[in-house]
């Protein structure tokens, strides 16, 4: 309870002007029962014991007084101080704003890691190709059926060239060769496809290997929390793809011409432009010399061999390494 001497002048009417410290204000009201408001619109009840000049008073803000009386509350804040609620409209508004926000961050995520699973499966089918090159092979010729025009529609050409094939005629080989070029599917994983032969039972067969142009040297992985990892390949790991895929590819050179021509032997020489580091300039050396029988890669199931592994059942000049790959090697001899 707040006490307090104050002196008031009459100025009419029930009107009194009260002086004080705290500056003027004007009050109404009976003896021993008065209400003031000041400048500062503050209102002020007065119960006092008349003729003592001792009184009780209560203060309060007149705009409080009237929010609480008509059930309002501040712009800013409410009578317990907290924020005044927003309109509904507005909040309305808000919460659909934050949904579709959040709605497109999803979406945007989810994009993103199919972005990045499909990235991810490119790569390893690449990978799976370049290294799988020895599973697919041309279908078999039988020349005895062909001379015998037993064939498809497609192959009718080749009954010109079975007698010739069939006697021997090295030259014959070499015409069928061009005009059927086998080896044309894998010029994505080599190119300059060389054949010759001056013997009915052996074919011989070059080709560069460029492995530069075929091989990846980044790697594409995803992460625990479905992000994107690129990475470059580190020497082992590109270097055991190059060496899967030679070999890939020279296993399926040698099914290849297993399954057009009559002959019990292939020889591949892979070759690459290399420099040398005798000389210094870039040359064309053979990284890998194999003689393939016939005999020996018709009792091998293909679906299921590691190229790398497979080679090793033949007579193979092949000299690699893991951190440096291959180096170059003498060629072998028909």
């Amino acid at each position: 309870m707040g006490l307090n001497f104050r002196k008031s002048i009459s100025i009419g009417k029930g009107l009194k002007l009260n002086l004080s410290k705290s500056g003027p204000s004007i009050s109404f009201g009976k003896s021993g029962l008065r209400q003031s408001i000041n400048l500062k619109g503050q209102s002020r009840t007065t119960v006092g014991i008349p003729g003592t000049g001792v009184y009780y008073t209560k203060t309060a803000n007149v705009k409080n007084v009237a929010s609480s009386l008509f059930g309002g509350k501040d712009k800013k804040n409410d009578a317990s101080g907290k924020k005044a609620v927003a309109s509904p409209k507005k909040d309305d508004a808000a919460i659909a704003a934050r949904a579709q926000a959040r709605q497109e961050a999803e979406e945007a995520k989810a994009a993103e890691l199919e972005q990045a699973k499909q990235t991810v499966a490119d790569y390893e089918a690449l990978i799976e190709a370049i290294t799988s090159v020895h599973k697919a092979s041309d279908g078999k010729v039988d020349w005895e059926k062909v001379r015998a025009g037993n064939v498809p529609a497609d192959m009718t050409g080749l009954v010109n060239f079975a007698d010739r094939v069939l006697s021997g005629d090295t030259s014959a080989y070499l015409e069928v060769i061009g005009a059927f070029n086998p080896f044309e599917d894998l010029t994505e994983y080599g190119s300059n496809f060389l054949v010759g032969t001056d013997d009915p039972d052996i074919l011989e067969v070059e080709f560069q290997v460029k492995s530069e142009e075929v091989v990846p040297t980044v790697g594409y992985s995803l992460t625990a929390a479905g992000k994107l990892s690129e990475k470059e390949l580190g020497k082992a790991a590109y270097y055991d793809i190059v060496q899967d895929y030679v070999a890939s590819t020279v296993l399926r050179v040698a099914r290849d011409a297993f399954a057009l021509l009559p002959v019990k032997t292939v020889l591949i020489h892979a070759c690459d432009t290399v420099i040398n580091t005798a000389t210094g300039h870039e040359e064309e050396m053979t990284l890998l010399s194999a003689r393939i029988s016939r005999e020996q890669i018709e009792t091998i199931n293909f679906a299921f061999v590691d190229p790398s592994d497979c080679l090793g059942l033949f007579e193979c000049n092949c000299n690699f390494k893991k951190t440096s790959g291959y180096s170059p090697v003498d060629r072998l001899l028909p």
